[in-house]
């Protein structure tokens, strides 16, 4: 054992000895198999390190804003309130799709938008087919 390891050994029985690390989420339980097959074998550590960490890559956090974004307009009961919302989940959704190489048809992302301020009661029209 060289040193590093050494003084993390005494760190952790450190944190034993203070219970520190007692009644953890998931203590005394084995760790759960992730299927990391999809991953090249050679990203598997750094993938596990930024998933630890809380990272997500940027589509999957555009994702994320993109159901909060949506929660909030659902929610929102103020037009104006409503109408700002709604200008965020355009942007992210345009935002989304330019990222992934590839968009709607202008005419299905007008229908889906129209779809959109219907449900949520934007007061606007649906544009003509």
């Amino acid at each position: 054992m060289d040193l590093i390891d050494k003084l993390a050994e005494q760190h952790i029985q450190r944190a034993i000895d203070r219970g520190e690390l007692s009644n953890l989420p998931g203590e005394g339980k084995p760790i759960p198999h992730e299927d990391l097959s999809m991953v090249p074998e050679h990203l598997r550590a750094g993938y596990r390190l930024l998933k630890g960490a809380g990272y997500l890559p940027p589509e999957l956090e555009a994702l994320r804003e993109l159901k909060d974004v949506e929660a909030l307009l659902a929610r929102a009961e103020d037009p104006g309130e409503r109408g700002r919302h709604l200008k965020r989940l355009r942007l992210l959704e345009t935002r989304l799709s330019e990222g992934r190489g590839h968009g709607l048809g202008a005419v299905v992302q007008r229908q889906y938008m129209d779809r959109l301020a219907e449900t949520f009661g934007e007061g606007r029209e649906p544009d003509p087919e």
